[in-house]
């Protein structure tokens, strides 16, 4: 439901791209935390597989 509505990967539009999101990230990671995991108005965005592997990857080498 949240990728239909926001249809278009955030970071690539961000570099003036129109690639299509294929999953739903979590801007802050919730950490187990459930109000967090489901707090879409805030805390949700779509991004293509490309970009949520490398937002991932960054927060894992920050994170140990």
């Amino acid at each position: 439901m949240f990728l239909r509505r926001n249809p278009l990967c955030v970071h690539c539009e961000e570099d003036g791209l129109l690639t299509p999101a294929t999953e739903v990230d979590h801007i802050v990671p919730h950490k187990g935390d459930k109000e967090l995991f489901w707090d879409s108005e805030n805390n949700w965005q779509s991004l293509c597989k490309s970009c949520h592997s490398i937002k991932t990857n960054k927060e894992m080498d920050r994170h140990g």
